[in-house]
């Protein structure tokens, strides 16, 4: 497809003026990053891996009724999605101690929560995503109470879904991050998933070994990263045996 315009450019996507009114080109980079920015690298193959997990796991949301800002998969790297209005708060879900948790909290990685815990994070490079209350969420405007709840309600839900959706396949899901915007629709709008769901954004340990299968692997100098995203797609069906080169190539788009 030809090139459009860009409008924004994030540290593993870029996102790209769409063909139609209120849609936008969301291209998955190989760009790593870590530690808000101060660690980077490359890892070959994964904008392939992460437009396919990610497709996958929005097309099963939306299956059950999760409304997501995703219409379809353009190419190996690009999808097509509904333009939102971003709310500033990145909504991470805690089912295992991992982390910053375990930092924070001087706790044993790898404890189980007593029930699954829901943080937010105020989404500013700058400032290092500081964690934030509900109560600084509503202060300042950034979501109300009513959209707070409505996220928290679908965090909880999306969790039950990708727990039980991860252990079929052997995988623990251990803790993730989820991004909402607003979608207007004429005069209604509708909270909606945003961002992606991958092994960027999700902790990913095998069930039985609970080896690392996430960026986990890159932040903490594991190895074997572009390793860790195919088993993920492979496990979930995704990726045929040959790796990403043998995905469907590009779609010409009408």
């Amino acid at each position: 497809m030809a090139r459009r315009r860009q409008i924004y450019e994030g540290k593993a996507k870029v996102l790209f003026e769409g063909p139609e009114p209120g849609t936008l080109v969301q291209y998955f980079k190989d760009d790593a990053t870590a530690f808000n920015n101060k660690k980077r690298g490359t890892i070959t193959g994964k904008g392939v891996l992460n437009n396919r997990i990610s497709e996958y796991l929005m097309v099963r949301l939306n299956e059950i009724g999760v409304f997501t800002h995703f219409v379809r998969r353009l190419n190996m790297r690009e999808q097509l999605v509904r333009e939102v209005e971003i709310i500033p708060v990145e909504v991470v879900v805690r089912n295992v101690v991992a982390g910053s948790l375990a930092t924070r909290l001087g706790m044993a990685e790898g404890t189980p929560l007593p029930r699954s815990i829901i943080e937010y994070y105020y989404k500013n490079d700058e400032l290092d995503d500081p964690m934030v209350s509900e109560e600084h969420i509503t202060a300042f405007g950034w979501a109300t109470p009513q959209e707070l709840d409505e996220i928290m309600s679908v965090a909880l839900r999306i969790n039950d879904f990708l727990t039980g959706l991860f252990l079929g396949t052997g995988i623990r899901l251990v803790d993730f991050k989820l991004e909402f915007g607003r979608l207007w629709e004429g005069e209604q709008m509708r909270i909606v998933l945003a961002d992606e769901i991958s092994p960027d954004s999700c902790r990913l340990w095998d069930s039985k070994t609970n080896e690392k299968m996430d960026k986990d692997r890159f932040r903490r100098d594991l190895g074997r990263v572009e390793e860790a995203y195919q088993e993920v797609a492979r496990r979930l069906g995704i990726l045929p045996e040959g790796g990403p080169r043998d995905m469907q190539g590009p779609k010409v788009m009408h």
